[in-house]
């Protein structure tokens, strides 16, 4: 269903043929980037959390992790992900299949500068054996990002 709900929005984009699928797992940064056979940073990973009771989405690159002082200096407060068990419900998507195509009405999806380091990038597609290969400006056309930020740090 999650997968129908991406391909539908990607649709409104003329990209929904570009959509990808796999007969293995891509729940995992590690898992896509073996199924696609590419490096973990190009794997856009979308994590979810809660900033003043509203859920936002972040994407940013594979191989970075969020680096908490600039997520608050950004943000405003400190970081709190959703749930894995709250995901689906407050998103649409589950676990493994987050992305920031066909969401929920209301959620804001921010693009961390750690992406533009790349020339395509491979978020998911709403389940866990699905990606899409989209540049950094196809990325922030079809999210309806609302803004590019920077608050994340390399994996030590």
């Amino acid at each position: 269903m999650s997968l129908e709900k991406a391909r539908a929005w990607l649709g409104q984009y003329g990209m929904a043929d570009r959509i990808l699928t796999f007969e293995v797992s891509s729940a995992t940064v590690e898992l896509a980037a073996e199924a696609l056979h590419c490096e973990p940073g190009r794997i856009a990973k979308t994590l979810s959390f809660l900033v003043n009771a509203q859920v936002i989405l972040l994407v940013t690159a594979g191989d970075v992790r969020i680096d908490n002082a600039k997520y608050k200096a950004q943000f405003g407060t400190k970081a709190k992900m959703v749930r894995a068990e709250d995901a689906e419900q407050f998103i649409g998507h589950a676990v493994g299949g987050v992305c920031p195509f066909g969401v929920k009405p209301g959620i804001a999806v921010y693009l961390d500068v750690s992406l533009q380091k790349y020339p395509t990038v491979y978020p998911a597609c709403g389940d866990s054996h699905s990606a899409i290969e989209l540049s950094c400006e196809e990325l922030e056309r079809c999210s309806g990002s609302k803004a590019w930020v920077d608050v994340c740090k390399a994996l030590a």
